[in-house]
């Protein structure tokens, strides 16, 4: 592969490493290797941005990716047996089909996130600290892509902002994590974009994780309004043994 940064053909060859095999000879693809379907940096204004420019960006992934998927297949200067074995996939015939076959939204892993009394770090989820209040559980890698792409004084292009760190073991997510501080909002449960650091968030941010803190988020929500409380006034250990009534977990066993 004709890498202007350095890389090999091996490296190039990690572009298909990251098919996997779904039912009706499909598969679930993603970005794999230094250069890849990840359009590195140009999300930045996402968050913040009018519905318009948003709509810029998307658009901008998409020809991003199908740019680079057309290079692929059709460039000379893509080693002969990579070519090849590119051109055997194509775009899911019967998926999106009002659309050319191309999804309709982009995949917003992270975004904006609350900042509240307690926020979830990488400490807690490779349990050098305690986590109080639990309401539910993680345990997926800490996870990120590269968040930007700069030239380094040789003039070689760096990558930044992988990582893949294994946690240890599942670890608790905090009630505080998941309501606002009390000066800010009395009545809200964040679930999602809940207060939490980056890097704590590639753990976190798995969908599984996401319907286990809904369900303990509607829990609190009920006591709250039964008791007409704020939402950080709801008795901890009276959400707990509900939690645990529900057969949700809140720690880890080690036996």
């Amino acid at each position: 592969m004709n890498c202007w940064y350095g890389c090999s053909i091996q490296d190039g060859k990690k572009l298909f490493d990251k098919f996997d095999l779904i039912p009706n000879w499909k598969t679930d693809t993603n970005n794999h290797g230094p250069f890849s379907t990840d359009n590195i940096g140009m999300n930045y204004d996402y968050p913040e941005g009018s519905y318009e420019r948003r709509k810029e960006i998307i658009k901008e992934h998409e020809t991003y990716q199908k740019g680079l998927m057309y290079f692929m297949a059709t460039d000379p200067r893509i080693p002969a047996n990579l070519q090849k074995e590119l051109n055997t996939w194509g775009l899911a015939k019967d998926e999106f089909t009002d659309n050319g076959n191309w999804p309709h939204q982009l995949y917003i892993r992270e975004a904006r996130r609350m900042i509240s009394d307690y926020v979830m770090t990488e400490n807690e989820i490779l349990s050098r600290k305690a986590v109080p209040e639990p309401i539910g559980m993680g345990s997926y890698t800490l996870d990120s892509h590269n968040a930007q792409r700069y030239i380094k004084s040789n003039g070689y292009v760096q990558n930044e902002g992988d990582i893949g760190v294994h946690a240890p073991k599942p670890y608790g997510i905090s009630y505080r994590a998941i309501v606002p501080k009390e000066a800010e909002c009395k009545n809200l449960f964040v679930p999602v974009c809940l207060s939490s650091s980056h890097i704590a968030f590639g753990s976190i941010r798995m969908e599984p994780v996401f319907m286990i803190l809904g369900e303990s988020a509607a829990t609190a929500a009920s006591i709250a309004i039964d008791e007409q409380i704020n939402v950080q006034q709801v008795s901890y250990e009276k959400l707990k043994q509900q939690l645990l009534s529900q057969q949700q977990r809140l720690t880890f066993n080690d036996k």
